[in-house]
């Protein structure tokens, strides 16, 4: 029933904290301001997931309720398609972006790990739960990632994805081919 709904997704939206990260914040005080600077890690299989997801013809994003210059620069660094940080409600701006993209819900995947992820999961044709999901979130899950968020869960919901739509050895191929020793530089 899963890889039906796979193989209609147009675009992979993302949480953040515990889906693309492990979920821990850290924060380092700037000396003599009230202010700190955030610290969050991402991991490169989720990166080259993004790259082969595009090369796949799968759209990209995130939506996530923390704002984060971190978040920003690793957006522009991935080339994500949809960057909506500060996010309280999380459905109303799902429901933006695909009339904006022209997509219906049904061709939209959201990949979550806590609660407040439930509504977008919901509204979407395929809900994808990382492994170290909430209880309540992995219970309406269309799919669980075998790895954690933070840990290659994002590149295990694109590769469900792209397997499920006959893209994902193209994908790949087109990938090795951009960055090996024979690439146009």
């Amino acid at each position: 029933m899963s890889k039906k709904r796979a193989k209609k997704i147009k675009l992979i939206l993302f949480d953040v904290d515990g889906t693309l990260t492990d979920g821990k914040l850290f924060f380092i005080p700037v000396p003599s301001t009230e202010t700190a600077i955030e610290i969050k890690g991402f991991h490169a299989h989720d990166g080259a997931g993004i790259s082969i997801a595009r090369l796949g013809g799968l759209k990209t994003g995130i939506i996530t309720k923390r704002t984060s210059e971190t978040v920003a620069i690793r957006a522009r660094d991935l080339k994500l398609d949809v960057i909506r940080q500060g996010v309280q409600d999380k459905l109303t701006v799902l429901e933006q972006i695909l009339k904006l993209e022209k997509i219906s819900a049904s061709e939209a995947a959201f990949v979550g790990d806590d609660v407040i992820d439930l509504p977008s999961m919901r509204a979407c044709g395929l809900a994808i739960a990382v492994a170290n999901a909430r209880d309540e979130v992995k219970e309406e899950a269309h799919y669980i990632t075998p790895n954690t968020g933070g840990n290659g869960a994002g590149r295990d919901a694109i590769e469900y994805i792209l397997k499920a739509q006959g893209k994902w050895k193209k994908a790949v191929s087109e990938y090795v081919m951009e960055r090996g020793p024979r690439a146009k530089k």
